[in-house]
């Protein structure tokens, strides 16, 4: 009788939260390519900026390496452009395009794999875990960091990054699920001092992450930090491979240490 009461207050056996880290968010396509490996499915995924792209696309039904290899021949001017700093210095509709090319959905409640993409609402100063709506405006409103993209307006609310209130989203999955696993992609580098009003935001907005993030992962059974991208650029498409690699031999050593086998779960 308990166990009956625990599956209904918990649905989904395995949950997976994905962080935000821009251009080192390939290390969540790494990482589920490890989880594949060893025959862990999850079964709801929810995820932040970078997260959400590899949520929203992975949900839809493509393979790790797939994922890559779409960014492949991408760039950061590919995606975006400058517009006028009124609300953001870029804007993001050829990021927009690019998802609507590769995600078959338009919709998130259409996704094969459950999935919730999480932003900030700046009207209520709070996380929001869309579970349905437009898929590529939601995955844009969760990319939005402040400053640098223009914010995200759906039905009259406006969104930006889901990293400034929890870059890692477990306390969207946590109560739904019997074991939570969290992927961190955000570690703060070294820099030297900052030399533009870009690289302020940047490293303002990675302190505010790193910051939110401690609660998130304590939520997590697993919570695993990929600590070796640092070095990486957020905004540089040119290293995906060897961030995807990083990813994966990160999180398959996580979960070999952790005990993990195919039957694990």
């Amino acid at each position: 009788m308990l166990e009956k009461f625990r599956f209904r207050r918990r649905p989904y056996r395995v949950g997976l939260a994905l962080s935000g880290g821009g251009a080192r968010g390939f290390a969540h396509a790494g990482a589920l390519a490890a989880l594949e490996d060893l025959g862990v499915k999850p079964d709801i995924i929810a995820g932040v900026s970078a997260g959400s792209v590899v949520t929203g696309m992975y949900a839809a039904g493509m393979r790790p390496k797939e994922i890559l290899d779409a960014f492949a021949n991408e760039s950061f001017t590919s995606l975006a452009r400058m517009a006028i700093p009124r609300e953001g210095f870029f804007q993001i509709d050829g990021f927009k395009r690019f998802l609507r090319e590769h995600i078959p959905y338009e919709r998130i409640e259409q996704l094969p794999i459950p999935s919730l993409i999480c932003a900030t609402d700046l009207n209520k100063s709070r996380g929001v875990a869309f579970r349905e709506g437009d898929i590529v405006e939601c995955i844009a409103a969760s990319c939005s960091i402040p400053i640098i993209f223009k914010p995200v307006r759906i039905d009259g609310v406006t969104y930006v990054d889901g990293g400034v209130v929890a870059n890692l989203p477990a306390w969207a999955i946590r109560e739904h699920c019997k074991y939570v696993i969290g992927i961190n992609c955000s570690p703060v580098p070294r820099r030297g001092n900052p030399t533009s009003i870009i690289d302020i935001a940047q490293r303002t907005y990675d302190i505010l992450v790193k910051t939110n993030s401690v609660a998130q992962m304590e939520m997590c059974d697993l919570a695993v930090s990929i600590d070796d991208i640092a070095k990486y650029q957020v905004f540089n498409l040119k290293e995906i491979h060897r961030v995807y690699h990083i990813g994966y031999e990160t999180t398959m050593k996580a979960m070999l240490e952790a005990g993990f086998t195919p039957s694990r779960l």
